[in-house]
């Protein structure tokens, strides 16, 4: 079994040969997936009347579902972001080294600056800002606290464990 990659209009999915997409996972479109990225069971991301770029050593987890505003907005995921299970990255810039919580939802024309953190089950609202250095909460989100030195490279940490067990999914 094969992940569901879809050419749309005649622009293919560009997929970096060390990146992973579990069997389950859909691609379409105008996607691009940089090395040791991992898309995993269920997620689906659709490029269809505008772009989406996954950077290096990202992940996006379980169930996740990612998406574009055909008149304005692309999505860019960059370098080493975590996205947690069952998320929503809508229209939206996601900066190196950010992480999104489980169950949240980030809508169109929002940043998620890099080393910034939205809590799990959070709703970025369109047009928002999360800065650097920032742990946005709720529903909608809105500025929570400071990340804590606890807090601090977690994210990378994240993304270096998943590009490593993406390895091991790819060797069998």
């Amino acid at each position: 079994m094969k992940p569901f990659v879809r050419q749309f209009q005649g622009t293919v999915p560009t997929i970096h040969p060390e990146a992973f997409l579990a069997e389950n996972a859909v691609v379409i479109g105008d996607v691009v997936i940089g090395a040791d990225s991992s898309v995993w069971y269920g997620c689906v991301l659709r490029g269809d009347d505008n772009f989406i770029r996954v950077g290096e050593r990202s992940n996006i987890q379980d169930g996740t579902i990612v998406h574009i505003n055909s008149d304005e907005f692309s999505t860019t995921i960059g370098n080493d972001v975590t996205i947690g299970h069952g998320c929503i990255i809508h229209a939206c810039v996601l900066e190196d080294r950010s992480f999104v919580g489980m169950g949240s939802t980030v809508l169109d024309g929002a940043v998620v600056e890099s080393d910034a953190m939205v809590a799990a089950g959070s709703l970025v609202p369109p047009g928002k800002i999360v800065r650097s250095g920032e742990v946005w909460s709720g529903v909608p989100a809105k500025f929570w606290r400071e990340m804590r030195d606890t807090d601090r490279g977690e994210g990378a940490r994240i993304a270096v464990h998943y590009a490593a067990l993406a390895r091991k999914y790819k060797a069998g």
